[in-house]
């Protein structure tokens, strides 16, 4: 894979973060159960430095990060939405980093999306408990 699809790739993932971490931070804020906000928060500092190191394979290689990103949707105003929209991030996350370890052939990204993608299977774990705990 040539470095101009890498990096189109990368920034791809970078803007993904920024969205989480916005919307974890502003969920982490208005959820009304404690534990989630504490966790939703301590996550968001994990997307965080997921961008962090997202832009240093970027700049590397010899591109820069995108600041671009959507029109952010928060989940609702109840925590169990919330948790869900949290979850269905994670899973989109899971699936993009999985397809991208097979088809890069950079050792250094695709060892740095192994360790992004294992994260993010924990975040996922971490939003799945809390909202059994809600709906049970």
């Amino acid at each position: 894979m040539n470095p101009e699809e890498i990096i189109r790739l990368l920034n791809e993932d970078f803007v993904h973060e920024i969205e989480a971490t916005m919307v974890y931070v502003r969920n982490a804020f208005v959820m009304s159960e404690c534990d989630s906000s504490r966790v939703t928060e301590a996550i968001s500092i994990d997307e965080m430095r997921h961008m962090n190191w997202l832009a240093d394979l970027i700049v590397k290689r010899g591109g820069k990060p995108s600041m671009e990103h959507r029109e952010l949707v928060f989940g609702g105003d109840d925590l169990k939405s919330q948790l869900e929209l949290q979850k269905a991030l994670e899973t989109g996350a899971i699936e993009r980093y999985k397809k991208q370890i097979e088809i890069i052939d950079d050792p250094e990204v695709a060892g740095v999306l192994k360790h992004i993608l294992d994260e993010e299977k924990r975040h996922r774990k971490e939003f799945s408990m809390r909202l059994k705990r809600i709906t049970v």
